[in-house]
């Protein structure tokens, strides 16, 4: 079975939940323009190590994602207060910070004697990307922002 024909089957089949999986990714896309940005800027520029670098830009990213999935992803949480979910979002994310900087700096080593920097460590963070959204929106959709 194809790609398509399984994106196909899982909208068919639950289409409030692919289109609460897409706005999560769109959300995810500003997050992530804003965590490549800034960690270009912070390495880059002012020349802060990876590691530092890499765990501001994702911690700056996770606020803006928080507000725009409540706001947009997942609206009726609006009904829930902040002081409880924000600490499970938090949590969340936090676990998908330190997958972030594993596979950033794991891959970062492997990649820059290959293609040097910046390409090293951007690439390994668009990796660390995919791999985190999974676990961001299962952890979330289960436990933050579960029975929406």
């Amino acid at each position: 079975m194809s790609i398509l024909q399984n994106i196909s089957n899982v909208y068919h089949s639950n289409p409030k939940e692919f289109r609460r999986f897409v706005k999560f990714a769109l959300v995810g896309a500003l997050g992530a323009i804003i965590d490549f940005t800034l960690l270009n800027v912070l390495r880059g520029y002012f020349g802060w190590p990876l590691l530092w670098a890499n765990t501001t830009s994702v911690s700056v990213a996770i606020v803006s994602n928080f507000v725009w999935n409540r706001l947009w992803t997942f609206p009726e949480s609006r009904n829930r207060k902040k002081r409880k979910q924000l600490p499970q979002f938090a949590l969340v994310n936090i676990v998908g910070l330190v997958i972030n900087n594993v596979i950033v700096v794991g891959l970062d080593a492997v990649f820059v004697p290959f293609m040097g920097e910046p390409y090293s460590y951007n690439v390994a963070k668009l990796i660390a990307i995919g791999i985190v959204l999974l676990w961001n929106f299962g952890a979330n959709r289960l436990w933050t922002y579960r029975g929406l």
